[in-house]
């Protein structure tokens, strides 16, 4: 990937936070919360699931990440990534929480870049929208 291209990922990214942004204060009720859209709180019989596994999401992760947009004179950077898998399986609400602003973004594109749809989480044999936390560490040699 090249910087060309990295500059026109984080702009997609800004674009699909800030349409996330606006579907949220669009969807709110005045005084109560949509069923329909809450995440579960409760625990699911079946968490979501990435096909074919952790290890295939953490290696799409890596493929996508672009570390030349990365900024640090640290040697090592941690992030934990929290999203939302929605009941189709696409994720959104993509939040990463790391010392390192430009890592965090790089760590937020691969997210939302990613070629395949979760398995979601489901209650009762329903599917449900779910919380996902994925952590990420990069050491720069």
């Amino acid at each position: 990937m090249d910087s060309i291209e990295n500059v026109a990922l984080v702009g997609a990214l800004l674009k699909v936070k800030n349409l996330e942004d606006l579907k949220k204060i669009n969807d709110y009720p005045q005084n109560s919360v949509k069923q329909s859209n809450e995440i579960t709180t409760v625990i699911v019989e079946k968490t979501a699931d990435y096909p074919g596994g952790i290890n295939s999401l953490r290696k799409e992760v890596v493929d996508l990440f672009y570390s030349d947009g990365v900024y640090s004179e640290s040697t090592t950077l941690k992030t934990v990534v929290a999203f939302v898998v929605e009941k189709d399986g696409k994720v959104s609400d993509v939040k990463a929480e790391g010392e390192n602003f430009t890592f965090n973004r790089q760590a937020e594109i691969a997210l939302y870049s990613l070629s395949g749809t979760f398995i979601p989480g489901q209650i009762n044999g329903v599917p449900v929208r779910s919380r996902f936390r994925f952590p990420l560490s990069i050491n720069f040699e």
